[in-house]
């Protein structure tokens, strides 16, 4: 195979889009030394991740949180309590938008999968799109593709088309990222090449951008950065969505590289940090469950009660019965209707742990606290 290096470097119009590696160099000064304080910041979050006993608290949660920021990029947009109640709503009962986001979080947890068992692939990128549209979607067969203005109907871009093409472009994003020539780059310089040339080659007719940020998460944890997903930049982008577009364009007209490479970088230690934060508050609320518990409550007091009050936002007595199948379902709706109830504290102010709320025939339980920790990230 010849080295990609020698390929033809252009972005004339009916070739759309240049092979990888850049012709523009990605190891900047500036660059290399972001990619260091990234790194850093991303072992400082699994660090920090290792102190949750049960890190599926902290996954489960943030996941559907991922799931509903990448949505909304894509004008997907439902509520935060209808997200989080979606985990104990059966399909059927759910609207539109909140089924969106929930393939969105199924295809991630599919694309985990096959990350176990072979490398991030073409294959994998396909039933990761799948699973979102809840298709049988492939590659983009159909020529004409453009991608537009939304307002003014200008075409913006064009992105590679035909099959052949297009498959032709994903094995060479499959080279850069595996062929040993290129083995030295730092894995996060390869994430934001990554995430630009997948979004160029747009090899989907729908999904490119959701299937782009989950590519993202399961890179990181193929490359060992991270041990579980627990970082994603869909906030990140959605709260510099001008500057992520222009990005974006500017590799495409100009070869811009080094300033999208920093803006992945930025996004990316940023990201770490909030995620640390957050993994601080569930880690105190948690503790303050379990004190709680153990003062107020103390014939119902186990772990196993405080693990599953924080396992989401919304959960079922099922919950508390997998953690702990040695109680019987009439013990598990004792004590947790008892945490329904309001008592009152030390401190003289009265307070409640849970609430019950109705879904169809069935109790679920709302834990406020933990909602109101998600939802503020």
């Amino acid at each position: 195979m010849s080295n990609l290096s020698d390929m033809p470097q252009n972005y004339a119009p009916n070739n759309n889009l240049a092979l990888l590696p850049p012709f523009s160099d990605i190891e900047t000064k500036a660059i290399l030394r972001k990619a260091i304080v990234a790194n850093r910041a991303l072992a400082d979050l699994k660090n920090k991740a290792d102190l949750l006993t049960n890190q599926d608290i902290l996954i489960s949660s943030i996941v559907l949180a991922e799931a509903r920021d990448s949505s909304e990029i894509e004008n997907i947009v439902t509520t935060a309590d209808s997200l989080y109640k979606a985990s104990v709503t059966p399909e059927t009962q759910l609207d539109a938008n909140t089924k969106e986001v929930r393939s969105y979080n199924r295809a991630l947890w599919r694309g985990m999968k096959m990350i176990s068992e072979r490398p991030l692939s073409t294959n994998i990128f396909i039933n990761v799109v799948q699973e979102i549209k809840q298709d049988t979607a492939g590659i983009r067969a159909i020529p004409g593709t453009v991608l537009k203005n939304p307002v003014t109907g200008e075409v913006v871009y064009t992105p590679p088309n035909g099959e052949n093409v297009i498959r032709d472009k994903l094995k060479n994003l499959e080279d850069f990222l595996y062929l040993p020539q290129y083995a030295e780059i730092d894995p996060l310089i390869k994430l934001a090449v990554m995430h630009y040339q997948f979004e160029a080659i747009h090899p989907f007719s729908d999904g490119n951008g959701r299937t782009g940020r989950i590519i993202n998460i399961l890179w990181l944890v193929q490359e060992k950065l991270l041990n579980r997903p627990i970082l994603f930049l869909s906030k990140y982008f959605l709260g510099h969505k001008e500057e992520y577009y222009n990005g974006l364009r500017k590799v495409t007209s100009d070869g811009e590289w080094e300033k999208w490479i920093l803006y992945v970088l930025d996004a990316v230690e940023q990201t770490a940090r909030d995620t640390g934060e957050l993994i601080d508050k569930i880690i105190a609320a948690r503790k303050v469950c379990k004190d709680e518990l153990q003062t107020y409550f103390p014939k119902i007091y186990s772990l196993d009660l405080v693990e599953t009050i924080f396992s989401a936002p919304y959960f079922r007595m099922e919950d508390y019965l997998r953690k702990n199948p040695t109680i019987s379902r009439q013990t598990a709706s004792n004590h947790l209707h008892q945490l329904c109830s309001p008592y009152k504290r030390t401190d003289n102010i009265t307070t409640q742990m849970l609430k019950i709320c109705r879904q169809g025939r069935e109790n679920i339980f709302f834990n406020k606290a933990m909602f109101e920790i998600l939802s503020d990230r």
